[in-house]
């Protein structure tokens, strides 16, 4: 599989896990998704928006260097100014924020290159620090940030009632590729 390819089915998993989590989160109170607890973002309306926060902060990154064009949108937000920060304190509009930026991404990936994978990502962290990486294992992280927390979400989602059932990547992969 090319490094391409792997993007590509990365976009889909992450779309596809995102919509399996929401509608998982759906099925809670809003006073069960502000509930304390004890992850590291502390609720699971909390963790929602870190990944939210995340992925606007990389994908604004990406922007400055990677666009081919998709990416316009996702650069005019209002840039978050806290890993930690509540951008959505109800679940329905940070979903329909989510399902649009999963969908900015899906976009945005299928029109990148090799070239722009073999290149380097130039960005300042939230702490302004200047960092020079290669983009290809720049957008790995991207993908496996994501992935790390909803492992935390779909714990807590256990620990609060929800099954979200199959995760495994392997559930998109079909018998003659991807």
């Amino acid at each position: 599989m090319s490094q391409l390819s792997n993007y590509h089915l990365m976009a889909r998993y992450n779309r596809w896990m995102n919509a399996k989590i929401y509608d998982a989160a759906a099925t809670l109170t809003s006073a069960q998704l502000q509930q304390q607890r004890g992850a590291f973002f502390g609720s699971i309306i909390a963790t929602l928006n870190h990944l939210l926060v995340a992925d606007i902060l990389w994908l604004q990154r990406f922007a400055n260097q990677y666009d081919n064009g998709q990416l316009a949108a996702v650069a005019a937000l209002t840039t978050p100014v806290q890993l930690d920060q509540i951008l959505y304190s109800e679940l329905s509009p940070l979903s329909a924020q989510r399902q649009w930026l999963d969908q900015q991404l899906y976009d945005w990936v299928t029109t990148l290159t090799e070239l722009q994978l073999a290149g380097v990502l130039t960005y300042r962290n939230s702490k302004g620090v200047l960092h020079r990486k290669p983009f290809a294992a720049v957008l790995q992280h991207f993908f496996n940030h994501q992935t790390h927390h909803r492992g935390q979400l779909s714990t807590l989602l256990f620990q609060a009632g929800v099954d979200i059932g199959v995760t495994d990547l392997l559930a998109l992969i079909d018998d003659e590729g991807v």
